[in-house]
């Protein structure tokens, strides 16, 4: 009785993660195609996307630098429902709230000390191969912000 518990248990896990990526087709690994992003001036450069289903929601993960070209590793993990969670590792933001759109989309809005840093908008290609983010905000100086990052499917 015991062990068909524990079995159950895991198979509701498990269809809880499969669940909360049905149709979301930015899961996956992303590598930034330099040639076709513009890049904006205080903006990070992030190198590499993650987003992985998890039980807890969908984990975000990114490396690459910050506007000053230290090495950056953040990330986040959302039910992506518009709800605010921790962003750790992000200069520039200390929660997201990203809200599914459809399944090809997402938008999100950033935040430092509860100010709104970021909004970002994400579309994955028709075809699966291609991920846009396009952000807009201010600079923990003060500038604006502005940067459209493609990426390429692993």
């Amino acid at each position: 009785m015991k062990k068909q518990l524990v079995v159950l248990s895991l198979l509701v896990a498990c269809l809880g993660a499969s669940l909360a990526v049905a149709g979301e087709n930015w899961i996956g690994t992303w590598k930034l195609n330099a040639a076709k992003s513009q890049p904006g001036a205080n903006a990070m450069r992030v190198e590499t996307l993650k987003f992985e289903a998890t039980p807890e929601g969908i984990k975000v993960s990114l490396e690459g630098t910050d506007a000053q070209g230290k090495p950056l590793k953040a990330g986040y993990t959302s039910k992506f429902d518009g709800k605010e969670v921790p962003w750790t590792g992000n200069p520039m933001a200390d929660t997201a709230a990203p809200k599914k759109i459809d399944d090809d989309s997402y938008q999100g809005t950033s935040k430092m000390g509860g100010k709104p840093t970021l909004s970002a908008k994400v579309v994955v290609s028709k075809d699966g191969k291609t991920l846009t983010v396009t952000q807009d905000g201010t600079a923990p100086n003060g500038d604006k912000i502005h940067s459209v990052g493609v990426y390429d499917k692993q």
